[in-house]
C-alpha cells in the first residue's frame, strides 16, 4: 500500500448540502482525488486541483470565518470526514443543519 505524502481536504456545496472531496498526493507522485463520483487519479497536482475548481469547490485551508458563516456553519464546523475509507465515502456529502 502506497504511503500518502499530503492530504488536502476541498468542499463544495448543492442546494442544501455540504460535499466534500479528498486529495492525497501518493508516494508514486500521482494524485488521487476521492469525491462523490469515487476515485480518480491524477498525473499532477495542477491537474487534480483544476478538476476540483472546475467542479467549484474550494480548499478547505482557504476558509475564513466568513466563508463557513455563507455556508450557515463556522469555521470549527466544519470537520472533514473520518473513519475508515468506506465511512469516508460514505460521509463525502453531508447536509447542512441551518439554524432556526
Amino acid at each position: 500500500m502506497s504511503q500518502d505524502l499530503i492530504t488536502q481536504w476541498w468542499l463544495a456545496t448543492l442546494g442544501d448540502r455540504l460535499i466534500w472531496a479528498r486529495l492525497r498526493e501518493l508516494e508514486e507522485g500521482q494524485f488521487e482525488l476521492l469525491s462523490s463520483n469515487g476515485y480518480t487519479t491524477f498525473p499532477d497536482e495542477d491537474s487534480a486541483r483544476a478538476a476540483l475548481l472546475d467542479a467549484e469547490y474550494r480548499e478547505l485551508d482557504g476558509f475564513d470565518e466568513d466563508d463557513a458563516l455563507a455556508l450557515g456553519s463556522t469555521l470549527d464546523d466544519l470537520i472533514p470526514p473520518e473513519g475508515d475509507e468506506d465511512e469516508i465515502a460514505e460521509s463525502l456529502i453531508q447536509l447542512i443543519e441551518k439554524p432556526r
